[in-house]
C-alpha cells in the first residue's frame, strides 16, 4: 500500500554520520541520476574517505561543508521509492548551528536521530531530541550508527537502547524505535544486515531504516473543528471581497455559518474558491478564498472558525528555544509571529530554563543561545491562540528582533494565562480628551535619548521651563530621579534596563492620559526598548529627540568621572564604553549640543514640538 508523503529530519551530534546515512540510502536505493552517481564517485576520490565513496557529499552542498567535513546549512532532498515519497532535511550537528536544526525540525513529521555507537547519547543528542519534541514531532527513530566500530556488538546496542528508553520516558516521546546501522558500510540502511543476524530476533524491530520509513503511519489525530487563519484580504474591486488562507483543519461549505475571531462576529459563507474555481466545499490543507454574506472587519491575523472553541488572549505561557547571540533579557520587546498575526510582544518573565542533559528546571533570569526556557509572554493586543499540542498552526510562534529583523527565538504555546481574562480596562467618564481640553493642550511624550553627558537632562529641563513659560502643563521624568524611587530596585543589566524603560513608558502614558506633556531624559540605549516605549505610549503621542553629542565631548563634560571608571573596568554595563548605544535611525529631532547655548537649543526644540502640542 502506498502511503502519503513523509517529511523527516536527520539530526544528532557532530560527526554522527547524518549526511552519510542519507547519502548511502539514496545510493543503495538507486535513487540517483547517472550523472549524480558519477560525480559522487569522482568527488570521493579527492575527499577524505580513504578511496571509498563519501556518501555525505550528496547532501553537503556548501563548499565550507565539504572542506570542513561538517554540515552547516539544512540540506533538503526529495526522493521517491516504490512505496512512498519523502522529503528529508539533513541538519547540522554543531551546537553553533542549532537554529538551523530547529528550522528543519519545524517542517518534519518524523525525526531520525543518530547516535554514535562508540560514544552513546551525548548532550547534543538530548538537545536535538528536546527541540524535535518541542516542535511537535511525535515519531522518532534513534539510529545507532557506526556499529562497525564496535564490531556489531549486540550488547553495546542493547546498552544504548536502554538509554534511549530512559530519554524517551523523560521527554514523553510517544512513538520511538531504535535501529542499529552502519552508514558507511550500509548495514540496515536499505536492507537488513547479514552481519547483525541478532537484530532479526523478535525482541528487536527487525526492519531496515528505509523499510521502516516506507511503512510508518504518521497521520496522527485530526485537529478539531474548522480553522482558517486569514493571510490576505482580496479586494480587486468594490464588487468582491474574499478572505484567503490555508485551511488548517476541518471542512467549509457554502451556506455554513462561521465565527470570526477575535471579534466573535458571525456570518454565512456565500462562496468558496479554490484558485479561480468556485467549489461547494474545501478541506484541510487547501488554500481557498472565502466570501461572506455581510461586511465584517476582517484583516490578516483574524481566524475563521466553526465547531471549535479557540482562546483569544494577549498573554500566554510558552516553551522556547533562544537562538540569538545576545542573551534574552526580561522586558525586551520583539515582534511575534503567531499564526498569520504579527504584532509587538514582550517576554514578561523567565519561569525556568530546562537543563538539556537532565531535564531539570533551573531558575534563571537570563537565557543564552541554544538554551530552552519556559517563559510568560505578553502581546500588545488580544489574538487567537491554542496550545501547541492541540493545534500546531495557532500554537507555534517566532520572536523577531525589532531592530535587525532576525529570528531571536522559536517556541510553542503551553496555555493562555488566565490573568488576561480577569483584567478589563475600566472606562471612566473623565476621558483623556476631556482632561487635555481642560488644559488646552495636546498630550505628548518628548523622549530624550543619548549618551551619558550628552545634555539630555539639561536640554529637557530647559525645554520644560520654556513650555511652562508659554502656559503648558508638563512633567519631567529624569533617569536618575526615577531610579531613586520608582525604579530603585533595578540594576543596569540588559533586563533591568528594559524594565526601567517599560515602567517609565507606562508612567508617561498615564500622564499623557492626564492631559500632560511629558519629557523623559533617559539614556535608553537599545532601539527595541524605545520601540516598545513608542508602542506603549502610542506613535501619535511619541516624539523622539536624539541628543547626538559625540562620546569625546561627553567624556570631557564628565565631572563624576564615570567614563574613566568604566574604562578602568570599575563600572560594568556603562553605555558607550562596555555596553552599546543603538542610535535612533529616524528620530523626530536630532541635536548635537557641542559648542551651542542651551537657550538656542531649547528655542529650536520648542519650534519643532509646538505643532504637536498646539492648543485647539
Amino acid at each position: 500500500m502506498e502511503r502519503g508523503l513523509l517529511k523527516f529530519i536527520t539530526c544528532g551530534s557532530v560527526d554522527d554520520g547524518k549526511s552519510t546515512l542519507i547519502g548511502h540510502m539514496l545510493y543503495d536505493a538507486k535513487l540517483l541520476y547517472a550523472d549524480q552517481e558519477q560525480s559522487l564517485e569522482l568527488d570521493s576520490k579527492v575527499g577524505s574517505s580513504g578511496g571509498g565513496i563519501d556518501y555525505s557529499l550528496l547532501l553537503d552542498g556548501l563548499m565550507a561543508e565539504r572542506e570542513e567535513g561538517i554540515t552547516i546549512d539544512v540540506a533538503y532532498r526529495f526522493f521517491t521509492t516504490d512505496n512512498r515519497s519523502f522529503i528529508v532535511a539533513d541538519t547540522p550537528g554543531h551546537e553553533e548551528y542549532t537554529r538551523n536544526m530547529a528550522v528543519g525540525a519545524s517542517f518534519a513529521d518524523l525525526a531520525v536521530i543518530l547516535i554514535d555507537a562508540s560514544k552513546g547519547i551525548l548532550v547534543q543528542t538530548r538537545r536535538h531530541a528536546r527541540i524535535c519534541a518541542m516542535m511537535g514531532i511525535r515519531y522518532f527513530v534513534f539510529a545507532v550508527n557506526k556499529m562497525d566500530l564496535v564490531h556489531f556488538d549486540r550488547y553495546r546496542f542493547d546498552e544504548i537502547e536502554r538509554s534511549v528508553r530512559i530519554l524517551s520516558e523523560e521527554l514523553d516521546l510517544p512513538h520511538v524505535v531504535t535501529i542499529p546501522v552502519s552508514a558507511t558500510v550500509g548495514d540496515n540502511v536499505t536492507a537488513l544486515s547479514s552481519t547483525m543476524q541478532w537484530y532479526r530476533e523478535e525482541k528487536y524491530l527487525g526492519q531496515s531504516l528505509l523499510q521502516y520509513l516506507e511503512t510508518v503511519d504518521v497521520s496522527g489525530q485530526k485537529e478539531p473543528g474548522f480553522v482558517l487563519p486569514v493571510q490576505r484580504v482580496c479586494r480587486p474591486d468594490h464588487t468582491f471581497r474574499g478572505f484567503q488562507g490555508q485551511i488548517e483543519s476541518g471542512t467549509i461549505r457554502v451556506g455554513d455559518e462561521i465565527s470570526v475571531l477575535p471579534s466573535m462576529e458571525k456570518a454565512e459563507v456565500t462562496e468558496v474558491r479554490n484558485t479561480d474555481k468556485k467549489v461547494e466545499a474545501a478541506g484541510t490543507g487547501e488554500a481557498v478564498t472565502v466570501c461572506l454574506n455581510r461586511e465584517i472587519d476582517i484583516s490578516r491575523g483574524c481566524v475563521l472558525v466553526k465547531d471549535t472553541n479557540l482562546k483569544v488572549s494577549n498573554m500566554f505561557a510558552a516553551t522556547m528555544l533562544w537562538m540569538d547571540d545576545e542573551p534574552l533579557a526580561v522586558g525586551r520587546s520583539f515582534f511575534i509571529k503567531l499564526g498569520t498575526k504579527v504584532l509587538p510582544a514582550t517576554v514578561m518573565n523567565i519561569r525556568y530554563k530546562i537543563d538539556v542533559n537532565t531535564g531539570e528546571h533551573v531558575p534563571a533570569t537570563t537565557v543564552y543561545k541554544n538554551e530552552i526556557a519556559y517563559c510568560h509572554i505578553s502581546m500588545t493586543e488580544k489574538t487567537v491562540l491554542d496550545s501547541f499540542k492541540t493545534r500546531k498552526a495557532l500554537g507555534s510562534f517566532v520572536l523577531i528582533d525589532r531592530v535587525t529583523f532576525q529570528t531571536s527565538a522559536c517556541g510553542t504555546v503551553a496555555h493562555a494565562l488566565n490573568r488576561a481574562d480577569n483584567l478589563v480596562w475600566q472606562e471612566t467618564d473623565i476621558t483623556r480628551d476631556f482632561r487635555a481640553a481642560k488644559l488646552n493642550q495636546k498630550p505628548l511624550t518628548i523622549w530624550f535619548t543619548g549618551l551619558s553627558g550628552s545634555g539630555k537632562s539639561t536640554l529637557s529641563n530647559a525645554l520644560e521651563k520654556r513650555l511652562n513659560a508659554e502656559g503648558y502643563s508638563t512633567m519631567l521624568l529624569d533617569g536618575d530621579n526615577t531610579r531613586m524611587g520608582l525604579n530603585k530596585d533595578l540594576g543596569f543589566r540588559a533586563g533591568d534596563r528594559a524594565e526601567n524603560i517599560r515602567r517609565v513608558s507606562e508612567v508617561a502614558k498615564l500622564m499623557n492620559d492626564a492631559g500632560l506633556i511629558v519629557l523623559t531624559a533617559f539614556i535608553s540605549p537599545f532601539a527595541a526598548d524605545r520601540e516598545n516605549a513608542r508602542d506603549t505610549i502610542g506613535a501619535d503621542s511619541f516624539f523622539e529627540v536624539y541628543v547626538s553629542t559625540p562620546i569625546e565631548e561627553c567624556e570631557r563634560r564628565d565631572v563624576k568621572g564615570l567614563y574613566e571608571k568604566a574604562r578602568r573596568g570599575e563600572i560594568s554595563n556603562f553605555t558607550g564604553v562596555n555596553s552599546p548605544f543603538e542610535a535612533p535611525r529616524e528620530p523626530a529631532f536630532a541635536v548635537d549640543t557641542t559648542g551651542r547655548s542651551i537657550e538656542e537649543l531649547s528655542d529650536e526644540l520648542f519650534e519643532a514640538v509646538k505643532q504637536r502640542i498646539a492648543r485647539s
